[in-house]
């Protein structure tokens, strides 16, 4: 009997340091998966922290650009790559992170929605067009399909036109914008604009918010070939090369270094350039911002902000 007692109370003790030892487990699993969330939501909590202020390090970006160029316009009314703007702003450090950026002079592109004004085609730009991309190894009747994408009517160009009709008919419809372009990226929707198409674009062209004139001291070879009757693609190399040991100071400095039959309309071309474009790139931690802004730099003072776009 005692040792049917004995055994018993053994084998309870036996069970209790089992249970007793279950439990301690259990705990530490349980301190170890609160330990373990804690430092997910610290980490969470930190990347957060460290994202807000990349995003706000590349706003302050933005306005350090809008520094650049109004410091520029103070000194000097034409604009030319060998002034500071045109540097690349080297990665600086800021406060457990970096920042680094630069501008891109957007005049020194060919923007296309001079190919429209007041709603209809502007026949000038639109041959322009027509020969930068000629000049790109792109088919002309993209000039076509943009015009109609542009332009206030619904009718048709003869060539590459597309309207409301062939919009609706694609799997996922949509209208025609009948609008200016407010960025590049809106090529996408075009019709014919495909990914190869707006990459061998990408370099050459922009979206301002109003008729620009090309800056002959900033624009590529292609786009000064394109807006410059009787200029070979060759021919606006060598002006490019010329240009970039003494930049034109007026339209008839960059009027000298064209061959003589060379022609361009007035209003097709300037010396300096009101839109411009920063990109920056900040790092704070392990999180990174990059931010895109269009400025519009008119008279005195800072430029305005066209748009931001923080990602």
């Amino acid at each position: 009997m005692n040792t049917n007692i004995r055994y018993m109370a053994k084998h309870q003790r036996g069970v209790a340091v089992v249970l007793a030892m279950g439990i301690a487990a259990l705990a530490a699993i349980a301190a170890t998966a609160m330990m373990l969330s804690q430092n997910i939501w610290a980490r969470q909590s930190e990347l957060s922290i460290n994202r807000m202020q990349a995003q706000q390090v590349a706003k302050a970006g933005a306005d350090w650009a809008r520094a650049v160029l109004s410091d520029d316009r103070r000194i000097s009314n034409v604009d030319h790559l060998g002034e500071p703007w045109a540097l690349r702003l080297p990665a600086m450090t800021v406060e457990n992170g970096k920042l680094a950026g630069y501008i891109e002079d957007q005049q020194g592109r060919y923007n296309l929605n001079n190919l429209v004004k007041n709603g209809q085609i502007n026949p000038l730009q639109f041959t322009h067009f027509q020969h930068l991309l000629s000049i790109l190894g792109l088919p002309v009747s993209l000039a076509g399909a943009l015009a109609d994408w542009l332009d206030a009517d619904g009718e048709l160009q003869p060539r590459g036109g597309a309207e409301d009709a062939y919009y609706l008919a694609l799997a996922t419809p949509y209208l025609a914008a009948n609008r200016p372009l407010t960025d590049i990226s809106e090529l996408a929707l075009v019709s014919g604009f495909d990914d190869e198409v707006r990459a061998r674009l990408a370099p050459h062209v922009t979206a301002l918010p109003r008729f620009t004139p090309v800056n002959v001291n900033t624009a590529s070879a292609e786009v000064l070939a394109a807006v410059v009757s009787g200029l070979s693609l060759s021919e606006a190399r060598s002006v490019v090369g010329q240009r970039d040991r003494s930049y034109a100071r007026d339209s008839s400095d960059f009027r000298r270094m064209l061959p003589r039959d060379a022609q361009f309309a007035d209003e097709d071309i300037a010396v300096s350039s009101e839109y411009f474009m920063a990109r920056i790139r900040a790092i704070i931690g392990s999180s990174e911002a990059n931010g895109t802004v269009l400025l519009a730099r008119q008279g005195a003072g800072w430029p305005t902000i066209v748009w931001l776009q923080i990602l």
